[in-house]
């Protein structure tokens, strides 16, 4: 390996920041409790502009009143929504899940399509929803989960100077190898929980802060 600094590029660098971060973080995984794909889709369109959590603290309840795409399709809305209230925007949410439910109960026999253009056509769903699916669900790397943790890594990291997740999304593709394009993801949201958060990053307790391009800072 040759002698890494800040300075390095990416391509460089990014093999070390994977090992690092997998010493670092052995139990990253997806926060979203869930049970089967179809559980995670609808776990994965509640956390947008709402913790993981939150969501989690929704969704027993939730599965347990609609437990497939069926039941959710034909429930009375207002009642989706009292459920899912406290995770914020409940009333679109409402309507994707119980849209993309209806879509999924009734063109794909109640099951969650495990492709990337059946996936983004439903109601709600974009291309981070469906690499969380698809990547967690059921183990395909068909693109690199970019939220804000990701983002702002990535960011700090050198990895990308772009600041539009789906540009973010095309760098870390190029960059990182195929078979970790799942975990590079999972990986980076754990950093920016326990270490490096938006606020007051702990640079000083950092595994990656020799050859981080913003320790410094």
């Amino acid at each position: 390996m040759p002698n890494l600094s800040p300075d390095s590029p990416p391509e460089q660098r990014i093999g070390e920041i994977i090992r690092r971060l997998r010493r670092e973080h052995p139990d990253a995984c997806c926060a979203l409790v869930h049970d089967n794909a179809y559980e995670l889709l609808v776990a994965t369109v509640l956390s947008a502009q709402c913790t993981d959590e939150r969501v989690n603290k929704v969704t027993p309840q939730l599965f347990s009143r609609y437990p497939d795409a069926r039941t959710m399709a034909e429930a009375d809305r207002s009642d989706i929504e009292a459920a899912i209230r406290s995770t914020g925007f409940y009333r679109n949410k409402a309507k994707h899940i119980q849209e993309a439910s209806q879509i999924i109960a009734y063109d794909y026999a109640g099951e969650v399509p495990a492709d990337m253009d059946q996936l983004t056509q439903l109601p709600g769903v974009a291309r981070k929803t469906a690499n969380v699916v698809l990547g967690v669900a059921y183990d395909i790397a068909d693109g690199v989960v970019v939220d804000t943790h990701v983002k702002r890594l990535s960011n700090r990291l050198g990895l990308t100077e772009n600041s539009n997740p789906n540009k973010i999304e095309v760098d870390l593709m190029a960059l990182v190898p195929r078979e970790d394009w799942i975990d590079i993801s999972h990986l980076l949201i754990f950093h920016g929980r326990r270490v490096c958060n938006a606020r007051r990053p702990d640079c000083p307790n950092c595994v990656l802060n020799d050859i981080c391009p913003s320790a410094e800072l």
